[in-house]
């Protein structure tokens, strides 16, 4: 087969090399690059133009999921395979809106991952067989996926509020997406009256019941 160019993303160093060396043993897939928050795969996968995107929800900076939407906004032709701890379809219906091409959890087993990683590059797309099951069932009963509150905030907005819910201050969140502090004051204010909340703890406590960032989660 020809070489498959893949970027690996996870904030846990231990986890990354656990996974490159899984990958590692697939005929003619090579890892380019890591990453270990989300800011840094949307610049890698840029740089690099990797055929295949291995990415975790749960990382700092910018979450998998946004991280997601912008590579494929960038490079459309990239395949992204979502691996994550988290087995709720919730996350899995998320991640199929941001264009991830799969969806595998990460307490699969090894040959899970080589047969999600060669099917996600034929150009199919692979669910976890622990989700897929409530998946499919919510389907056929027709259940209609539930927008997430999130979906009603930007793209800059989310990433701000990720930010300001990992408890970075204003002048770390400006410097961080090379914004003004004034224009983050003004996002901040804009997602207080977005969502009737009125302080910064408030959108902490949004951020985490969406599940845009997860306290005290394993990799």
């Amino acid at each position: 087969m020809s070489t498959l160019r893949i970027l690996l993303c996870d904030d846990h160093k231990l986890v990354r090399a656990g996974i490159r060396a899984l990958v590692e043993d697939i005929p003619g897939a090579v890892v380019v690059a890591e990453a270990d928050n989300g800011r840094e795969a949307v610049a890698l996968a840029a740089r690099h133009h990797p055929n295949l995107v291995v990415i975790d929800i749960s990382m700092p900076e910018l979450n998998g999921i946004d991280a997601t939407t912008q590579i494929l906004a960038a490079d459309p032709a990239t395949r992204v395979l979502i691996l994550s701890m988290h087995a709720t379809d919730d996350f899995v219906r998320r991640a199929l809106r941001a264009g991830a091409a799969g969806y595998l959890v990460k307490d699969s087993l090894p040959l899970e991952l080589r047969l999600a990683i060669e099917a996600v590059a034929r150009g199919e797309t692979f669910v976890s067989s622990r989700v897929a099951t409530a998946l499919v069932a919510g389907l056929a009963e027709g259940a209609r996926p539930e927008a997430s509150e999130l979906d009603a905030l930007t793209p800059r907005q989310r990433q701000v509020l990720q930010l300001i819910a990992e408890g970075r201050s204003t002048k770390e969140i400006a410097f961080a997406l090379s914004l003004s502090v004034k224009t983050v004051e003004t996002h901040r204010a804009a997602l207080m009256e977005r969502l009737g909340i009125r302080d910064v703890a408030g959108l902490v406590v949004f951020a985490v019941r969406n599940k845009l960032i997860v306290l005290d989660a394993p990799g």
